[in-house]
């Protein structure tokens, strides 16, 4: 129905465009066809004759374009030569109105998005694999969507910027990714998006507009019931309110950036091994930015500001608020009123302070106080929030030791928990363990990896393993160790290490070698990019899979298959002739 309506309304538009130009031409052509016919004129000999209408029409047609082929089928008289001057006029004026009219319908904008939407509801129908719908291509919308790309994830993108969408079709994504310019928040251009598809995995709200992403959950709660959301909100309420619905993941990158920064920290080399996880770059294992013990220094007391003072506050960490105006605050906490500055900064002792976090929601202003920093001889950890993805440029040029982008630490944050869901599991169980096992664990991705990057597998034995449905069918059990054997060498692993085993709702951190797999369990593991296709080749191939599990490689084709099935046979004919003639 709302295909149908769209189509109603653009024939309605091309028809108010075209009808004035369509009565114009026939007018015209009308008038100079007959007044041709009626022309006197005369034959080869000299005799009165008159051209029939279809002459007429034939002359006229291409005098309108003024193209001349010559005066059919007899020389013109002078009537008939100035009949023909005013139909030169007529048709060539008729044809610029019609041909404007043409341009000015293709230029209407209500024409204009129905055939964009049209074309993109096309390009969604023909996508094969599962996909998501992200309604926002900002700096998180983007970064969001190249990951998807890099993971070989398909994607379709909304965004009410004509700007951002142009932008769209410039990106060197492996896949053309269909873009929308419209509000996400109408159902159908949802449903334009595919969300109603069986392949519709589910969808990403990141519009800064928080009310435009409550508006796009509740509407895709609606169309598609089974499809997953994830929505960005960072007030309370709101968050609160999300929360509330089914199959809804709220994202608040306030509190995920002041989580971050805790971690950061309070565990460094557990940070550290997160953001190699989800390939922050520059980023390298064993790499640590240690900070010392003492008070810190909070520049910004908003959204963001507040949780940062909240995870510091259960650290046990004494801060200095330097803003111009804090509410809400504990009695005893330290506030500076005013903006801050040299003068401020000094006032909160930056010479003795243990860390800095410039966090207001302006990166001039930012960088601006970093400047105000530099000024003291102080060796306090840096920590810098980038708004801009545009101004990456300014940041890195700054020596600072940690720079939160908000949009690249929400983006990161939503593209593993589609991928590997499991890994925020593995990070909150490790927080909880000896040091030691996060050392033990990063020594041995350093073995493993070296300088090449991670690649994260979650896989699900299931359909995604049919490998192991098909050993499983022969008595055969197979083992985490199995998989991540290499075919060449039986004796040794690949670069593939397990990270987490989810059995029913009981998480497995660091699962043992020897642990046996059983249908339904989902599997975490981290490999090279080369590893990682062994390991997806082995759990779709039960030859190989049976290879690694037994050691003995089962014939393939049919000769070698007959052939062992007779081999027990062929050994028994072959003692007997070796015996003794009976």
């Amino acid at each position: 129905m709302p295909k149908n309506s769209d189509l109603n309304r653009v024939a309605a538009v091309v028809l108010r465009f075209t009808r004035g130009p369509v009565l114009v031409i026939v007018v015209v052509y009308a008038i100079g066809i007959i007044g041709m016919a009626l022309m006197p004129g005369l034959d080869a000999e000299g005799n009165p004759h008159r051209m029939s209408l279809f002459h007429a029409f034939y002359f006229f047609t291409y005098t309108a374009t003024t193209t001349g082929f010559g005066e059919i089928p007899h020389g013109f008289t002078d009537e008939q030569r100035l009949w023909t001057i005013v139909c030169l006029y007529m048709g060539v004026v008729a044809w610029l109105y019609a041909i404007g009219s043409i341009i000015k319908l293709a230029q209407n904008p209500f024409l204009v998005n129905a055939i964009a939407e049209r074309r993109f509801a096309r390009s969604v129908e023909q996508i094969g694999s599962p996909f998501y719908i992200v309604c926002g291509f900002g700096d998180t919308g983007s970064l969001l969507t190249r990951g998807f790309s890099d993971h070989g994830i398909m994607a379709v993108v909304i965004d009410a910027d004509e700007e951002r969408i142009k932008a769209l079709a410039l990106r060197d994504y492996r896949d053309r990714i269909p873009g929308l310019c419209a509000d996400a928040s109408v159902p159908k251009h949802l449903v334009a998006a595919g969300i109603s598809l069986t392949n519709c995995i589910g969808v990403v709200a990141l519009s800064p507009n928080e009310d435009l992403n409550l508006k796009i959950t509740v509407m895709t709660k609606f169309l598609n019931p089974a499809a997953q959301v994830i929505c960005r909100a960072s007030s309370t309420g709101q968050q609160q309110h999300l929360e509330a619905m089914e199959g809804v993941t709220v994202i608040n990158p306030f509190e995920l950036f002041a989580t971050q920064l805790g971690l950061a920290v309070s565990a460094p080399q557990l940070y550290g091994l997160n953001e190699w996880f989800v390939g922050a770059s520059g980023v390298k294992l064993g790499k640590l930015n240690t900070v010392r013990q003492g008070p810190w220094i909070l520049c910004g007391y908003g959204r963001m500001g507040s949780c940062i003072q909240r995870e510091f506050a259960a650290q046990n960490i004494a801060t200095t608020i330097i803003d111009p105006e804090v509410e809400d605050i504990a009695e005893d906490q330290h506030v500076i009123h005013g903006h801050a500055d040299a003068k401020t900064l000094a006032e909160a002792h930056m010479e003795k302070a243990a860390g800095l976090v410039v966090g207001t929601d302006s990166d001039t202003s930012n960088l601006d106080i970093l400047l105000s920093a530099q000024r003291f001889k102080s060796d306090a950890f840096l920590i810098v929030r980038q708004n801009q993805h545009d101004n990456e440029l300014a940041f890195n040029a700054a020596e600072v030791d940690l720079i939160m982008q908000q949009s690249l630490v929400t983006a990161r944050s939503v593209l593993m928990r589609l991928i590997a869901p499991i890994l925020s599991t593995v990070i909150e169980e490790l927080k909880t363990l000896e040091p030691s096992i996060t050392a033990d664990l990063v020594m041995r991705l350093q073995q493993s990896f070296a300088e090449e990057a991670p690649k994260l597998i979650s896989v699900t034995v299931g359909e995604d393993t049919p490998a192991i449905i098909e050993v499983n069918g022969k008595g055969l059990q197979p083992r985490i160790e199995d998989i991540i054997r290499d075919p060449s060498e039986l004796t040794s692993e690949l670069a593939c290490v397990p990270l987490a085993l989810k059995r029913n709702s009981t998480t497995m951190v660091l699962p043992a070698s020897a642990q046996a797999l059983q249908l339904g369990d989902t599997l975490l593991f981290c490999a090279t990019s080369g590893d990682a296709r062994r390991v997806l080749i082995t759990l779709k191939n039960s030859r190989r899979l049976n290879y690694l599990i037994t050691g003995y490689e089962e014939p393939a084709g049919l000769v070698f298959k007959w052939l062992t099935q007779r081999l027990p046979r062929i050994k028994q004919i072959a003692r007997c002739l070796d015996g003794p003639i009976p």
